[in-house]
């Protein structure tokens, strides 16, 4: 019979598997990231517990062109700055990829709040425009100039904190218990600019970040580093406090309730 590829892999087949995910090349990407002070108050009520806001009330926006082998992929990321207990890091709201492996890869490992959008990073001479869009809408456009080389930071760990649960068969909270992941990630730049220019947050019932307005200076670089990511679960966490922030996941609130149903958890 000729092999069923839907069957059961041989232990020596996954054990390849294994071997070579963990031996994978650095893989560098070309992005812009830009950085601003938003309404504290704002920020604090996107939080799920048990985050806490940090010191400053900062919002991330990292827009990335990576060339994999074989194709290019664009990877988004909106984030605010958080804390939990010993750990400052960042809490993403939405994360646009353009292609469906990336996507489904950090959604179901480690809970990362991936969709499928659009994401753009161009340059031509000194310019350079970058944005992240879905459902025909730019949320995000970072415009500017590169007015300067800036040195080059030491190799860094940065923490991303996401939440990792499986929603409900019955569509009424969650089939077990959910958990809050520490995505760590280890960076390394070989080119590092700075860019004078702009942030503009448009208006979308699907991606709500301009709720998150500009109100401090906007630090914005383009260049180019690689890094890698691994998780662990640091706590389970509790579903009544999680249930009112899953909205955040989804662009239809109606796939999961906006909040806890009465007397069910």
């Amino acid at each position: 019979m000729a092999r069923v590829r839907y069957g059961a892999r041989t232990e020596a087949e996954m054990a390849a598997a294994r071997t070579a995910a963990a031996k994978l090349p650095d893989i560098w990407s070309t992005g812009v990231v830009a950085l601003w002070e938003t309404d504290p108050d704002a920020l604090a009520a996107v939080l799920p517990p048990p985050l806490k806001p940090t010191g400053r009330p900062l919002v991330r926006v990292n827009i990335s062109r990576v060339d994999l082998p074989g194709h290019r992929l664009g990877a988004g990321s909106f984030a605010v700055a958080a804390a939990h207990p010993g750990v400052d890091g960042w809490y993403p709201l939405v994360m646009p990829m353009t292609r469906e492996r990336a996507l489904t890869g950090g959604r179901e490992v480690f809970g990362e709040p991936k969709k499928l959008g659009e994401v753009t990073v161009e340059r031509e001479g000194l310019v350079v425009h970058a944005s992240l869009a879905r459902h025909g809408i730019a949320f995000v456009e970072v415009r500017g100039a590169v007015s300067g080389p800036l040195p080059l930071p030491e190799p860094s760990r940065k923490t991303d904190f996401c939440f990792k649960f499986p929603p409900a068969v019955d569509g009424w909270g969650f089939d077990g218990d959910p958990v809050l992941v520490h995505c760590l990630r280890n960076e390394k730049v070989r080119r590092l600019e700075r860019v004078t220019g702009d942030v503009v947050l448009r208006e979308s019932v699907y991606d709500p970040v301009a709720d998150l307005p500009v109100l401090g200076p906007v630090d914005i670089t383009i260049g180019e580093k690689t890094s890698d990511q691994r998780g662990k679960v640091v706590e389970r966490v509790s579903a009544q406090a999680l249930l009112p922030y899953i909205h955040q996941r989804y662009d239809d609130p109606r796939q999961i309730l906006d909040a806890p149903p009465q007397g069910r958890v």
